[in-house]
Formats: C-alpha cells, structure tokens, sequence
C-alpha cells in the first residue's frame, strides 16, 4: 500500500484536527481498505451491538478489532524521567502502538507550568504523528493510597479539566498521603479520593469533558490499595473508575546483572511499611511471571471483585522513565533554574554509555489490546469501558478474539466484557482465536505460546467484608497444551451453566516458568511465579492475560 492509499487516519498529510473526533465508523473503514478495515473485512458490514434482553437469553457483542496501547508514560514533564514526546511517540510507532497516554507525575512544577507547557507539546505530536492516538493524562497521587492513571478524550477543556483536578484532589499537593492504620487523618483522605472520582464522573456527565477514565496503577507494589479502597474507588463511579495495572512497567529491573542481586520486575522490591494495609501476606509485594500478585493470583484479588459480577478491567503498560540499556541522560539545569520553577526537565543529552534504568520503551514488550468498533480516541476509551481488553507481555501473541456462545445460537455471541444471559443446564462453547506471533519480537526471540488456561468462578454478589482479597471458588478448570502449534486457530472450550452465574477468564505462557499457584494446586496447578532476586530475564517468562466474559444465569 502506497502512502496515497493510506485512510485519512493515517494519512501523514491529513492533520487530526480534521478526523472526526467520534472516531471514523467501521463502514468508512471497509470503504477505506486500509488495514483496520482489512480487519473488519473478514465480517459483514456493521452491526450494531445488541443489548441483552433482560426478558430472554442470549447476546451478541458487535465485531471488533483490536488497537495496541499503553495507559502510563512519563516525559521530560514529570520530574523523574528524562525522554521528550518526540522520542517517546517514535518508540511507539517503532514498536506498533495505536495510541499512548502520557501520565506526568502531580507536583507543584507540574501544576503551576507543565501541564499548559505539556499541552502544546501534545498537540506538536498529534500533528506529528497522526497514525498513533495521543493523549494527556496525569499520574495522580491518590489520597492514602498509591498512584492512579487518569485521562480525558481530548477538547477543549482536557487541560482545565485536568489541572483543576491536580491541584483539587491530588494527594502529594495536599499532603493527603496518609492512609496507615494508625495515621489520624486516614478516614478522611481515603473519603477524599472518592471525592475526587466523583468529581471526574461528574465532568464527563455534564460534558465539559467528552469522556474520562481512571485506573489504579502498581496496585501492590507498595501495599497501600486496600481491598475496601479498590471497591471504593470502583463503586464512586464504575463507568470512569474502570480498573487497575494487571502488570506494572519497569518490566527490565531484574535483567541478570543489570540492577543488582536485589531486584525484581516491576521495581516490586518494597516490604510491608506503616502505611501497608495489614492484611496482605508478604509475598503480595512481589510480581509473578512479571504481573501483580493481585492478578497474578488466581482466587485472589481481582477475582475476589470479579466475583461480584462487576467488571473489573487488568492492563499492562511502560511506565516508562528511563529505559534499559538506554545511553541519553538528563540535561543540565541553566543557572537558577528547578523543575518547580519551570515544571520541565531540560532535553535530554546522548552519551556513549548505558545509562540507569529499568524500562522499555512503550510497546517494547508490554502491550494493552482493546476492542473498538471505530477508530478515534473516543472509541479506545469505549473499549477500555466495555472491558475489551487482554494484554501481552513480549509480544507473545499476533491476536486473541474470544466468543462464549449458546450452543443452539447462531450469533457471534459475547466477548472480552461481555455479558451472556443463560438458562440452568444450558451448554455453552467458549471459542477462543489465538494467532501466533508472525516474527521475532524486538528481543530477536520468536515467541511461541505453550498453553491456554481457563479460569472459572462464581459470581457471588456484593461481599459483606470489603477487605476480602479471596474468590474461593474460583480455579483453572481447563488449561489446553498448545505446544507447537503456528498460525491461527480456534479452541472450542465446552462449559455448562450450573445453578449460580459465573465469569471465565483466559491466561496463557510461553511456558518457560511456572508452579504452584499462590492458593495452590488446586486452584492453580501450574501459574506464575516469583524469580530469584536479580535473576528475572522478561524475555524468558512471557504471559497473556485476558478480561472476563460473564455468564448470568436466570433465577440464580
């Protein structure tokens, strides 16, 4: 395809002023024939997505395909990094993303400078590269608890909104940080974080903003989520609060010989503090086959919210600060100058000479996929919304489309997110569509997936104890060896509706490394696992984790 042919959204000559800011239809996409529509091709032309009838069962989720992302990036903006947009958009673009959200750290710099600053360095990139969808957003410091992504579509009032946020409701500015079980001020700092949500959904409701989403990021790396902040979070307003890091960044930390003899992926290296909720054991503070220990462990925390049949999205993402193996190092401050004084880092200088780090670069090897009908930034955060999410780590795999289906039903069925209503007894067919990777990812290494793994549990309702971090009746129920096996095809997964509802999730390995799940083998017969300290190779220990589909069954 000559860049001629190119569809306007990829067009380096159309600028992103002029695409419509919904997002270009599925129709105009097949009408283009570039390659997003190429991915649609293979159906009919659009359908709209049908409700699930309350009154029967069934649902049918709308045909999609998936656009590659990443939710937390840090610039020459946030006071702890050193790369420009401009390098960071090249990356992207190196490594295949389809949109980027930059998340600069809240301080005072930042919210009396960088965030107008930022802005206008935003909109240089989107003119520069109008085949990625860039957003702002901000890493916000969550009153009496750890770090969240947030961002907004973009218009007119993404700054405002976004600045008036910081400096309101930002914990580090306020010096609501506290969250101890000791500290006097915990109540009320964790009382102002569901504030601040609301205040977001509140924004979004009455369209200053077109649309706006919140995610927990690094949930367990220090400790300080707990269970009841998570749901408090989640319940202030579902449709912007929509989940949490699956996997944090710093996924190059433990590289053999690289940091040290102490590290560990995702920079989890921190042990229970005062400010740690006391109820989590000590081996929640370390990642497993690179993901938190709170996804990472089936039964555990996320499946604990799932189990109240309330969608609860995972995500993986760069974080990216300083990249591994990176030689550019930060500029020098012109005399008097500080970050608080000008909410910007200078430029950064090359040298000769590897310099500190612990990340890649966005898309290098953590990728989040999200299902959209449309292409538009609107239509990644309706994905996200929905929860047609599953991520990867190295590449591991080309593509996952799964449908769960009524057995006597001719439909496409429900996806990632998705709800299907069913009777008792009914059988269902799980379908699951891998597609291998085609070519080596940026390790040189061609990864190779060894097995599917499903993941079952019962939906409970609400928990009377919103500390609860368990799903006891949730378990790997099937795990399929797909040793060998190239290309694309389908796993048809029996399952059949009990007397009570459900969810079914997807994980999946290259196999390299794995045991005993956290609760056990029976539960979990062969998960993910911690590595020894310094010795965590990410390239050698790749996984696929996938969001959940719901099955609600009548009169349970």
């Amino acid at each position: 395809m000559t860049e001629q042919q190119l569809p306007a959204w990829a067009d380096p000559s159309v600028s992103p002023a002029a695409l419509d800011p919904q997002g270009v239809s599925r129709r105009g996409l097949l009408r283009r024939a570039g390659l997003f529509g190429a991915a649609f091709a293979l159906g009919s032309a659009a359908v709209p997505a049908r409700a699930v009838d309350g009154r029967r069962p069934g649902g049918e989720d709308p045909r999609l395909a998936y656009l590659v992302g990443d939710h937390h990036i840090h610039s020459v903006y946030s006071h702890d990094a050193k790369y420009t947009f401009s390098q960071l958009a090249a990356a992207g673009a190196k490594y295949g993303l389809d949109w980027m959200v930059f998340t600069e750290h809240s301080n005072f710099g930042h919210a009396d400078f960088g965030a107008a600053l930022e802005h206008r360095e935003i909109l240089d990139a989107r003119a520069e590269n109008p085949r990625q969808l860039i957003f702002q957003g901000l890493e916000w410091y969550i009153p009496a608890a750890e770090h969240c992504t947030v961002f907004t579509a973009p218009g007119p009032h993404e700054v405002d909104v976004l600045t008036r946020f910081e400096s309101a409701y930002d914990g580090k500015l306020l010096a609501y940080d506290k969250g101890g079980p000791g500290d006097a001020d915990t109540a009320r700092n964790e009382a102002h974080a569901v504030k601040a949500i609301k205040w977001l959904a509140e924004q979004r409701r009455s369209g200053y903003v077109d649309d706006v989403l919140v995610l927990a990021n690094h949930p367990m790396r220090l400790g300080i989520d707990s269970p009841h902040e998570m749901r408090a979070w989640r319940d202030a307003a579902p449709e912007i609060m929509i989940g949490m890091e699956g996997a944090p960044g710093a996924q190059g930390a433990a590289i053999p010989g690289w940091r040290g003899a102490g590290s560990i992926r995702g920079e989890y290296e921190n042990k229970p503090s005062a400010q740690s909720w006391p109820g989590y054991p000590a081996d929640a503070y370390l990642t497993y086959g690179g993901f938190d220990w709170a996804t990472a462990t089936v039964g555990g925390l996320w499946d604990s919210m799932l189990a109240e049949g309330r969608l609860f999205s995972v995500t993986t993402n760069s974080d990216a600060h300083r990249i591994v193996f990176d030689t550019w190092k930060n500029g020098d401050w012109p005399p008097g100058q500080t970050f608080d004084g000008t909410g910007r880092l200078p430029d950064p200088v090359n040298t000769d000479t590897p310099q500190p780090g612990s990340d890649f670069w966005p898309g290098q090897f953590s990728r989040t996929h999200v299902g959209v009908t449309r292409y538009g930034y609107r239509a990644v955060m309706a994905g996200m919304r929905a929860g047609r999410v599953w991520l990867d780590h190295g590449h591991l795999l080309d593509g996952l489309e799964v449908r769960l289906t009524r057995d006597h039903d001719r439909g496409r069925g429900v996806t990632l997110g998705g709800r299907l209503r069913v009777r008792k007894g009914e059988k269902l067919t799980l379908n699951v569509t891998v597609t291998t990777a085609s070519r080596p990812n940026p390790q040189g290494i061609l990864p190779e997936p060894a097995h599917v793994d499903v993941i079952r549990g019962a939906v409970r309702g609400p928990v009377a104890d919103r500390d609860t971090w368990k799903a006891p009746d949730t378990r790997v129920v099937e795990s399929k060896d797909v040793s060998g096996r190239t290309g694309t095809y389908t796993l048809r997964i029996p399952l059949t509706a009990g007397n009570e509802s459900f969810y079914v999730r997807l994980r999946g390995s290259d196999g390299n490394r794995n045991g005993t799940g956290y609760l056990g083998a029976s539960v979990d017969p062969h998960g993910p696992v911690p590595h020894a300290p310094g010795d965590g190779d990410p390239w050698a220990d790749t996984w696929f984790y996938s969001n959940p589909v719901f099955v609600d069954v009548e009169g349970a």
